[in-house]
């Protein structure tokens, strides 16, 4: 026999962990102002072994619209801007000898558009996650009616499976309207 509590706190779980996973996306997609999650993915050839960014450097942001990386080793400023330039990230680094910095272009029309289809799509893969992990909770506990739980115990875990998800589902869009005002602002 199945313990259904066990089951839904593992299904919220998942779910949660979705949700997680969106906001680690959205935190990637730029929206015209500085962020420095946006160079989480860089790696950077560090006397031979290749590093994120933030092991060689301290990162911040002096104003919305500029990154600064400080190398904590001078040398490293060569290493930093070819890293950069490679990643997909498509800004210019500028230095002064001790900084780099990324000026954030402000984004246009066509490229919000974009971003926000593409934060769409990561939305609704995250909804497809978590309608199915709601699935497979109710697919165990069809199995756990055959094997002989009480209808009304697996009725009501059902119910709870489909609140569960309808708040994930709610927070999802909720997300995605948040991230599509940030893109779409000016």
């Amino acid at each position: 026999m199945i313990e259904i509590e066990k089951c839904l706190r593992d299904a919220e779980e998942q779910m949660e962990m979705s949700i997680m996973h969106l906001e680690e996306e959205f935190a990637h997609i730029r929206a015209g102002k500085a962020n420095i999650r946006i160079l989480d993915d860089i790696r950077v050839d560090s006397y031979g072994s290749m590093v994120p960014l933030n092991n060689v450097s301290a990162l911040s942001t002096p104003d919305a619209r500029t990154i600064a990386i400080r190398p904590w080793d001078k040398n490293m400023i060569k290493p930093i801007e070819k890293a950069i330039i490679d990643s997909p990230i498509g800004i210019m680094p500028s230095n002064n000898g001790e900084i780099i910095r990324l000026g954030i272009p402000p984004l246009t029309e066509d490229r919000r558009r974009e971003l926000v289809k593409q934060c769409g799509k990561v939305s609704e893969n995250t909804k497809i996650s978590i309608r199915n992990t709601r699935r497979d909770l109710i697919d165990l506990l069809k199995k756990a009616l055959k094997d002989g739980m009480p209808e009304d115990s697996e009725k009501d875990a059902e119910e709870k499976a489909q609140k569960l998800h309808d708040k994930f589902i709610k927070l999802t869009d909720e997300m995605y309207t948040e991230k599509e005002k940030e893109i779409m602002t000016v």
